[in-house]
């Protein structure tokens, strides 16, 4: 019985993380989509030189791919075991952690 007991409760924290991912990513989606609401930051993403960022498709191919973290950790959360489980949510978490508090010191903010 204890068996089963603890089956359930692993599956219940795979379908938790990978709902908060889920819900992460569609944050980070929608302020990507904000962002292109103001017409400043617009004009210069447009131009190809948005504030102190370039947009190069070396830039372009990185940003994909940290946006691609966050995607397959929603896939990953549910298939993984759950050493390996737990150790990539830790790792994808701190990453993406790193990646939004520097995002917070490129370029400045809207008004």
């Amino acid at each position: 019985m204890k068996t089963n007991e603890n089956k359930t409760v692993i599956s219940d924290r795979k379908v938790i993380l990978s709902s908060l991912w889920i819900f992460v990513t569609l944050n980070y989606l929608y302020c990507d989509i904000m962002s292109l609401m103001d017409p400043i930051l617009l004009k210069q993403m447009i131009t190809g030189q948005a504030g102190p960022i370039q947009m190069t498709q070396g830039f372009l191919l990185g940003a994909a791919i940290v946006m691609e973290i966050p995607i397959a950790m929603v896939i990953l959360s549910r298939i993984l075991k759950y050493r390996v489980n737990r150790s990539a949510n830790i790792v994808a978490g701190i990453i993406m952690t790193v990646v939004q508090i520097s995002s917070l010191f490129v370029g400045k903010p809207t008004h």
